[in-house]
């Protein structure tokens, strides 16, 4: 009898029981779950707690709000934003963004404005999460984010340089700056020696060496900081003004707004803007720290049972962020924002799920209500230090790298100085008029040229093609004579309809008139006279890659166009990015990203950085080495930088277009239909010959693409395994076995003698020994080329190893099996490198024919 069917269901009395008992042959119910707590999660609360301690007293201090505020802060945003926002693992505070806001809001308003003004900022917030808006914040330019936290932290760190030198900050940078001069006449010894006993361990700690520095670092340098200047200070006596907590009972909570309508509109949107957006942009960061652990990954091993961090849910994160700054406002405590220090300090220390966050928030409260006595030893001067370092880091150098290589360095430095001068609302409003200006010019910014040669005329345009143009494109196309050849580049990725309809009308007037009219584009054969969709829509997986040539520098006016072509999508179906590789003028600009111009103003894939002579691959104005490197020939040992650039381009511009491709290819696993075997020759690209893409080819490579004999003497067990694996696990339904010319493995055959060492070049070169035998048998007639004699005796050879190989592989048993049960073809292929041709082998046994494949194959791609 089956133990899940009740016996006594006939009972009376157990019918009430009955009823719980699950289904018959039904799982038994999952017992309730009770509540845990990892260990990684406890040990990264306390380190995070203990950074986020001296943090949110220093930007109480900073901001001029009572310092219980900052704890109010930490609290919160640790309990109610980690309990209810969307990135589970990043931890939300006072945040050192909102120090200027704040500061701000309280000498205008004063505090109990200032809560209110938090509490609606928060109500805002849930607002924009309950309409999803939340990605729309990451619209704004990285350019103009950078600039405000970099206008943030000079104005943190100019106005706590005063504290440090035993004075009182002013109101505004400028006012600090005016300040500053009669602030160093009177300088005050020791809160200077404790401001400077501070950012020594600060700096200092981390970079301890040896093995008693490596256990010493688990420490936070901001917590040794603080406590051993505040230990200093009490040793020595030294007479200093210190954090002072007044009892909770005389804590300020939130008042009524008061203070001018408009004015408290504007200061609820910037404490909306700027907490928003460094929630936001916190959480995508986060989101990048914990890709690169792979412990959080479900089932992962140290995770905990059923540990998962998937990526952060944006518009939650924002609700969260409200509640957060509602009850934070409302218990008199600091506007809360999502802070990178401690968030990443919280990914690196191991946590696994939000119970890390929580927690540091449960020990903020602990700390705020029993260490009251040992908080008030710190001296104000340690918090300004520490605050001050702070905003000196929030001036990014990598950050200004980044602006200058994408060519926004006038908009990050607009958003700066307005920050600094003018404040935080008024700086972000000139960045964002500089950034659409900017853009504009870039859209407008068009070239036209003309010039003869040889009898063609050429117009050339670079840049976006608008109605703004149109008057200069005009007479550019009046300069063409009558009946005259001329061709017309569009070099931009845009084109309006007034600029079509001009061109297109003075085409077919030229036309009329007797002349002849080429309009191409970057994509080679795009015609604009096309209507949109008609033109055949080519694969050319292969244009990022162009220009990669590696040949002597030559000046800059000796550089030639390069054409770009769109890649839709290959033989596989996985998409492949385009990367301009033409030249370009100086200024650049969108008509530098690489996509080619369509009717009707469509826009093909491309590189949108239009940075000149940094797009990626084959950037403008370069000459590319292999693996992307930029410039002339790279010098000896920069293959790593080389390396790392060809994967930079990909991860920006390939990844994102063919990760859905390679994630379908991920969920069902490879099935190739062929087993391609080629030369480990540097030229032969096998994706770029056979117009393949992901999970199309298994490709196994070696020199002079041998295929040893099974057996135990002449066998070589990784090209056999690979043979095997492919015809009896994957069921490739083809082999090809592919040479190419120039093989330096062939080369190396005819010039091998008996006898010598044997190193291990020669002992594999072995097995290419029947296909020279093979030649040198007159018995046999020689494998040839369609329509031509082959060039030397190295050609030859390589046309007759593709031959010999393939009877090798016919002894190999799966092969064998697969060939007898007509599950399996085998192919020959010759792939001619200086003329970019391929022949396939056609002829039987006893005519050994390698005949074209021509070029008029492509439309089938």
């Amino acid at each position: 009898m089956s133990a899940c069917v009740p016996t006594r269901a006939t009972d009376p009395s157990d019918s009430h029981r009955a009823s719980h008992l699950h289904p018959p042959h039904s799982p038994p119910p999952t017992p309730p779950r009770r509540f845990r707590i990892a260990s990684a999660d406890v040990s990264a609360s306390i380190a995070v707690f203990l950074i986020a301690l001296p943090l949110s007293l220093g930007i109480a201090l900073a901001t001029g709000a009572p310092l219980q505020a900052g704890l109010v802060a930490a609290a919160v945003g640790g309990i109610v934003a980690g309990r209810l926002g969307g990135c589970p693992l990043q931890v939300s505070g006072p945040a050192a963004g909102l120090t200027v806001v704040t500061a701000d809001l309280i000498h205008r308003y004063g505090w109990r404005t200032t809560c209110a003004i938090t509490v609606l900022a928060g109500v805002v917030q849930l607002g924009l999460g309950c309409l999803r808006v939340a990605r729309t914040a990451l619209a704004v330019s990285p350019a103009i984010v950078h600039g405000m936290l970099a206008g943030i932290g000079i104005t943190i760190a100019v106005a706590q340089l005063h504290i440090v030198l035993g004075g009182t900050p002013q109101s505004s940078v400028l006012d600090n700056l005016r300040a500053l001069p009669a602030q160093l006449a009177r300088v005050q010894p020791a809160a200077v020696s404790v401001s400077a006993l501070t950012l020594a361990l600060l700096f200092l700690w981390p970079r301890i060496p040896g093995r008693a520095g490596l256990l010493l670092r688990r420490i936070p340098a901001a917590l040794v900081a603080v406590a051993g200047a505040t230990t200093t200070a009490s040793l020595t006596g030294l007479i200093l003004p210190k954090v002072d907590l007044p009892s909770w009972s005389s804590h300020a909570l939130a008042g009524l707004p008061e203070g001018p309508a408009l004015g408290i509109v504007a200061a609820v949107l910037t404490t909306t803007l700027v907490c928003s957006v460094q929630s936001l942009l916190g959480a995508v960061a986060v989101d990048k720290l914990a890709a690169g652990r792979p412990d959080l990954l479900a089932g992962g091993p140290g995770s905990g049972r059923g540990a998962r961090v998937g990526r952060s849910d944006l518009d939650r994160e924002l609700l969260g962020q409200g509640a957060a700054n509602i009850v934070s406002g409302a218990l008199g405590g600091l506007p809360v924002a999502g802070v990178a220090v401690r968030s990443s300090a919280n990914v690196q220390a191991g946590a696994v799920s939000r119970n890390s966050t929580m927690l540091h928030g449960v020990l903020v409260v602990i700390a705020a209500l029993l260490m009251v006595p040992v908080l008030e030893f710190i001296p104000l001067a340690s918090l300004a230090a520490l605050v001050m370092a702070v905003g000196i880091q929030m001036v990014s150098l990598h950050h200004i790298r980044t602006v200058t290589r994408h060519r926004e360095v006038l908009v990050y430095a607009v958003t700066t100085l307005g920050v600094v001068v003018f404040g935080v609302l008024e700086g972000v409003t000139l960045g964002i008029a500089v950034a659409v200006g900017v853009s504009l010019h870039r859209l407008t910014r068009t070239r036209i040229t003309h010039h003869e040669r040889e009898g063609v005329h050429h117009v050339h345009v670079r840049g976006q093609l608008t109605f703004l143009a149109v008057p200069r494109l005009s007479r550019a196309l009046h300069l063409v004579p009558q009946g005259a050849d001329a061709v017309v580049e569009l070099d931009g990725s845009f084109m309006d309809h007034a600029a079509y309809e001009s061109l297109q009308d003075w085409q077919k007037t030229h036309t009329a008139q007797g002349g002849s009219v080429e309009l191409t584009g970057r994509s080679p054969g795009t015609s604009i006279a096309e209507p949109s969709g008609a033109a055949d829509c080519r694969c050319r997986p292969w244009t990022a890659w162009r220009n990669h040539q590696c040949e002597l520098p030559r000046p800059a006016a000796a550089s030639t166009p390069t054409p770009t072509a769109v890649s839709d999508t290959g033989a596989s179906g996985a998409a492949e990015a385009v990367v301009s590789s033409g030249t370009s003028d100086q200024e650049g600009g969108p008509d530098e990203a690489g996509r080619p111009v369509r009717p009707g103003g469509s826009v093909g894939l491309g590189d949108s950085s239009g940075s000149a002579g940094s797009g990626g691959p084959g950037g403008p104005g370069t000459s590319r080495g292999p693996a992307g490197s930029s410039g002339p020939l790279a010098p000896a040992g920069s293959g790593g930088h080389e390396l790392a650039r060809g994967i930079s381009a990909f991860q920006r511009n390939t990844a994102p277009i063919v990760r859905g491709e390679l994630a379908r290819l991920a969920r069902e696993g490879q099935q190739p239909a062929q087993l391609f075997l080629t030369c480990a020759d540097s030229r032969v690209v096998t994706s770029m010959i056979t117009s393949s893409g992901p999970g199309d080819l298994f490709v196994v490579r070696n020199v002079g693409n041998l295929v040893p004999l099974p057996g135990e003497e002449s066998g070589d067990d990784s090209v056999a395994a690979a043979i095997e694996y492919a015809v009896d696990v994957l069921k490739v339904r083809s082999i090809t076995v592919c040479g190419h010319s120039g093989c330096g493995a062939m080369q190396a055959l005819l010039d091998s003698e008996p006898g010598g060492a044997r190193t291990p070049l020669k002992r594999w070169l072995r097995h290419g020994l029947p296909s020279l035998e093979r030649m040198a048998d007159d018995s046999r007639a020689w494998a040839k080329l369609a329509g031509r004699p082959s060039a030397d005796a190295v050609e030859q050879l390589c046309l007759t190893n593709v031959v010999q190989q393939l009877e090798h592989l016919r002894a190999h048993d799966s092969v064998t099996r697969a060939l007898r049960d007509g599950e399996l073809e085998l192919h020959g292929m010759y792939f001619h490198v200086g003329e970019a041709q391929a022949y396939l082998l056609t002829g039987a046994d006893g005519d050994e024919l390698f005949d074209q494949v021509e070029a008029a194959a492509d439309v089938s791609v």
